[in-house]
């Protein structure tokens, strides 16, 4: 029996690895599509989450627990920084702008030689693993869904449902959106950062506008109405592949046609329903 565990492990490590990961990206923008912002910032955020933990494990031999921390807190910091700004927009063109980002970053990672440029960065130790990618996946999990419960959470429905009315019974609307937005980076740098270290290689396309529609798929997919609905959008998307090897190379084409599906069809996404408030009557 332990054998036949260990060889499915082996097997499909990979596939494992990327459940988890995918997942902590779905709930990156699950957090901002919570307060009704669509932002497709989030690959950009995982590739500066990536590169800057590998580049502090394979340059500087940096504990991988310290490297993480930093993952989580560069991205934070540029989402920080440009909130301001492109807070201001809503809808497509605050899509359009976090794709901008994106594509800056990928262009200087690209003539960036020493983080390897074009050919990318090799050489990342494999420091990540089933613990470390489940565990953080577990606490944010729960994290999101106590804060969905909460008066927090009740306050970014309102803010989803209407944004103005939420502003006039005294929400303060930068705030949960700039909060969002950081919180949406930090999660996403830290998805990179392990991505970057069970694969030990990263380049600069792996974070580009493909991957964003990919993971803005996952959250559509499996609805908005819980932190749950975008992991399982993450896993069955994750997964699908596999199930369908000989259609991989339409993987952003099935992707595309999941989510015209979804909107048309179900636009509640798999799990469509909402946590029970703290104290609500039941």
């Amino acid at each position: 029996m332990t054998h036949a565990l260990d060889n499915f492990l082996f097997t499909y490590q990979s596939l494992i690895y990327a459940l988890g990961i995918n997942s902590l990206l779905a709930l990156s923008m699950y957090v901002v599509l919570a307060i009704g912002q669509l932002s497709l910032g989030q690959a950009a955020f995982m590739g500066l989450g990536a590169y800057a933990s590998a580049l502090l494990t394979a340059k500087f031999a940096i504990p991988f627990p310290l490297a993480l921390i930093a993952a989580a807190a560069v991205p934070a910091l540029l989402a920080f920084v440009i909130g301001a700004p492109t807070l201001r927009l809503s809808g497509v063109y605050l899509a359009i702008a976090t794709i901008g980002v994106g594509e800056v970053l990928r262009i200087f990672y690209l003539n960036w030689d020493y983080a390897g440029g074009a050919l990318g960065l090799n050489g990342i130790p494999e420091e990540a693993g089933f613990v470390w990618i489940f565990g953080v996946l577990a606490v944010a999990l729960a994290g999101f869904a106590a804060i969905a419960r909460s008066r927090i959470g009740r306050a970014m429905e309102a803010i989803r449902a209407d944004e103005a009315a939420a502003g006039v019974m005294g929400v303060n609307l930068p705030v949960y959106k700039l909060a969002a937005l950081v919180v949406s980076a930090a999660v996403a740098g830290v998805a990179g950062a392990f991505n970057a270290h069970v694969s030990s290689f990263i380049g600069p396309n792996e974070y580009g506008f493909d991957a964003a529609v990919t993971i803005l798929s996952f959250a559509l997919l499996g609805g908005i109405g819980s932190p749950f609905g975008p992991v399982l959008g993450a896993l069955v998307l994750t997964a699908l592949p596999e199930v369908l090897r000989p259609l991989h190379d339409y993987r952003l084409v099935i992707n595309g046609l999941i989510i015209v599906c979804v909107v048309i069809f179900l636009p509640g996404g798999l799990l469509p329903w909402r946590l029970s408030r703290i104290g609500a009557p039941r």
